[in-house]
C-alpha cells in the first residue's frame, strides 16, 4: 500500500474520511472507558495529564502503525497452530496473538477492579483503603490497552480505505475528540459507582470479544455496543429515580 495524496476535491474522499472518523470514534469508546477508569485512580490533578499523555501516545502509535501498514498487513499471516481438544486446528497470526493477550489482560484487569470495588464498604472507605497509584503505572496500563485497540482499529481501517493519509487524518481527528470527551466521561464514571460497575463489565465483554476474534470467531460489535447503550439508558433512568427519591426524602425530613 503506497502513500498517495488523495484528491480532496472528490466528494467520495470526504465521505470515506467522515465514515472512517465515525468508525474510529465508535471503536474508541471502550478505550475511553478503560482510560477513564484507570486514570480515576490517580489524584485529581494528575488525571487529565494521564488521559492526555495516554491518548497522545495512542495517536503516535497508530500513526506509526499506518506508516508501516505493509508490515501490519503481514501480521495476519499464520505463525503457529492452536489445537483444540476435539482435534480442530486454528492457525494463529501475530494479530491473533495480540488480540488474545489483550483480551485476557482486559478480562483479568476488569475482574480485579470489580472484586476490589465489591470489597470496599463505600465512598469513604474507598478513599482510606485505596492504595496510591503512580502516574507511570497508570500510563503503562493505558499504553498496553492502546496497543491492542490500535491493532484492531488499524486493521479495520485497512479494510475500508486504501489511502494512508485519510487513515492518519481520521486517527488524529478521533483521538482529538476522545481527548475532548475523556474528561467528562471520567467525572461521570467516578461520580456514579453503578456506572463504574457497568463500565467494568462492558470491558470484560470487550475482552471476551477480543479473545473470540483471536480464535477467528467474529462477534458483531454493533450488537455489543447496542447492549451497552441500552444498559446505559436504563442505568441513567435508575440514577434519576434514585435522585428524585433522595430529594423527596430530604423534603419530607425538612417539613418534619
Amino acid at each position: 500500500m503506497e502513500f498517495i495524496i488523495p484528491d480532496f476535491a472528490d466528494p467520495a474522499v470526504w465521505i470515506s474520511l467522515l465514515t472512517l472518523c465515525f468508525l474510529e470514534i465508535v471503536l474508541g469508546i471502550d478505550n475511553i472507558i478503560f482510560i477513564s477508569i484507570v486514570a480515576g485512580k490517580l489524584p485529581e490533578k494528575q488525571q487529565r495529564r494521564a488521559r492526555n499523555i495516554g491518548l497522545s501516545l495512542a495517536m503516535i502509535f497508530r500513526v506509526a502503525l499506518l506508516l508501516c501498514i505493509n508490515w501490519i498487513i503481514g501480521l495476519k499471516d499464520p505463525v503457529v497452530n492452536f489445537k483444540w481438544l476435539n482435534g480442530m486446528v486454528i492457525p494463529l497470526s501475530w494479530k491473533d496473538i495480540i488480540l488474545l493477550a489483550g483480551g485476557l489482560f482486559l478480562i483479568v484487569k476488569s475482574t480485579l477492579e470489580i472484586h476490589h470495588k465489591l470489597q470496599e464498604g463505600g465512598e469513604e472507605t474507598q478513599k482510606t483503603t485505596r492504595k496510591p497509584h503512580s502516574l507511570g503505572a497508570v500510563l503503562f496500563q493505558i499504553v498496553l490497552v492502546d496497543a491492542v485497540f490500535s491493532f484492531d482499529s488499524i486493521l479495520t481501517a485497512v479494510g475500508l480505505v486504501d489511502e494512508v493519509l485519510i487513515m492518519i487524518i481520521a486517527v488524529v481527528v478521533s483521538i482529538a475528540i476522545m481527548m475532548l470527551f475523556a474528561g467528562p466521561v471520567t467525572r461521570i464514571i467516578n461520580k456514579q459507582p453503578t456506572l463504574q460497575m457497568l463500565a467494568l463489565t462492558f470491558l470484560v465483554v470487550i475482552g471476551v470479544v477480543l479473545i473470540a476474534s483471536g480464535f477467528h470467531q467474529e462477534v458483531s460489535k454493533s450488537i455489543i455496543y447496542s447492549c451497552l447503550g441500552f444498559s446505559l439508558v436504563v442505568e441513567l433512568l435508575n440514577i434519576r429515580l434514585r435522585g428524585r427519591r433522595a430529594k423527596n426524602i430530604e423534603l419530607n425530613n425538612s417539613e418534619m
